[in-house]
């Protein structure tokens, strides 16, 4: 087992080599007039500025850091087609046919951005889910709860089989579950990096300006100001601290992961989420295994605002990737990352002020959904055009 040594909160996908050089944006100082101001610059909130300035606005863009140095450069690097609803649930808040309507523009957005960064980002794979971790179950709850999976993940293969996605059972030495064909992978901060770095004129960026206010028609940081009659609120984790309105809304919760060094080739064919999806890993060109999880162990604890790893967590994804690998791991970084939940894992476009809708909830699918709730909010504002149902534009207090 590895010691709890290694580049702590520095995620491994900062040292991918073909990481391009990034010299970055300064921070706003002064105040300044734009039609438009997006803060977040993420996959969502560069979705938005790159949709605004298409339409000939003037945009200014905030992050209180660099670009994707939050939950857009932290994640899993999944692009997973249908978002963080099940299309099997009998629960589920929306129909099935908005679901498979979200699935739709999902697979539209991952394709969009394939064609946009090109295959050396963007890796279309596929993915695996499957009941378990890889190896013999460690005690008789965790075998029975791979039997409980199984039977769940049988009922969303059929349902994705039904709105015409060519999924296939999988058992195999990962364990059983099924493969879609649909789903991509990425480096997220390869994929911030490629979209910031080529936006339309009219978008000016500024990394490290922390909002510290927002009202119609204003947007203050500790050096500036922004004035602007659209803006968007294009945050994940901690958007209820910036807006604390939405606090009955959406929570936020800590994602923790590690990178680990080469592991033995071709070990995960794809992305592959464990156990619910409780666990999720991938395998980068290099070899590396990149792999998070262990919040559901530790509930209480992860439910929370701060984002530094922490041991109880990291130790279990330790025996989580060993289990992934087939074999002991070194691992050479470890990080974590606040995101943002909500109660029925429908993505924020809520409307707070008068030109001003934030985006976000996107319970740990955002790489996908967050640009989709983006450019529905782009819509809102400036056609008038009311968000689709998949999305949530207003509810009432988390239970």
């Amino acid at each position: 087992m590895t010691q709890l040594v290694a580049d702590l909160n520095r995620p491994g996908w900062d040292d991918d080599p073909a990481l391009p050089e990034w010299r970055g944006f300064g921070p706003l100082v002064g105040r300044v007039t734009a039609d438009a101001c997006v803060i977040g610059l993420g996959g969502s909130g560069l979705a938005a500025i790159e949709d605004l300035a298409d339409r000939g606005l003037s945009v200014i863009g905030l992050d209180a850091g660099r670009v994707a140095a939050a939950a857009a450069g932290r994640n899993g690097g999944f692009l997973s087609c249908g978002g963080a609803m099940s299309l099997s649930s009998p629960d589920a808040p929306v129909s099935l046919d908005l679901r498979a309507e979200l699935y739709r523009e999902t697979l539209a957005e991952q394709r969009r951005l394939a064609d946009r960064l090109g295959p050396g980002v963007v890796r279309q794979v596929g993915s695996l889910s499957l009941a378990g971790l890889p190896g013999e179950p460690i005690d008789d709850n965790e075998e029975q709860a791979a039997r409980v999976q199984l039977v769940e993940l049988k009922a969303e293969q059929e349902a994705l089989a039904s709105i015409g996605v060519a999924v296939e059972a999988y058992d195999g030495r990962l364990g059983q579950g099924f493969f879609n064909p649909d789903d991509a992978l990425m480096n997220p901060v390869r994929r911030a990096f490629g979209l910031a770095s080529t936006l339309p004129s009219g978008a000016q960026l500024h990394e490290h300006s922390p909002v510290t206010t927002v009202e119609a028609g204003l947007v203050t940081t500790p050096r500036g100001s922004v004035r602007a009659d659209l803006i968007i609120v294009a945050i994940d984790g901690k958007l209820e601290l910036l807006l604390p309105q939405l606090a009955p809304m959406v929570r936020t919760m800590r994602l923790q992961m590690v990178a680990t060094r080469p592991i033995a080739a071709d070990r995960l064919p794809c992305g592959v989420d464990f156990r619910a999806g409780y666990e999720w890993a991938q395998q980068d060109p290099s070899g590396r295994l990149f792999i998070g999880g262990g919040r559901d162990h530790f509930l209480e604890d992860e439910t929370t605002y701060e984002d530094d790893p922490t041991p109880q967590v990291q130790r279990w994804i330790d025996s989580a990737a060993a289990r992934v690998a087939g074999e002991p791991v070194s691992v050479t970084h470890r990080w974590a990352a606040s995101v943002g939940y909500t109660e029925d894992r429908r993505a924020l476009c809520v409307p707070v002020d008068e030109g001003v809708v934030a985006c976000g909830g996107y319970s740990g699918s955002g790489n996908l959904v967050g640009p989709i709730a983006a450019r529905a909010a782009v819509g809102l504002l400036v056609d008038n055009v009311a968000p689709p149902g998949y999305l949530r534009t207003s509810g009432s207090p988390l239970g």
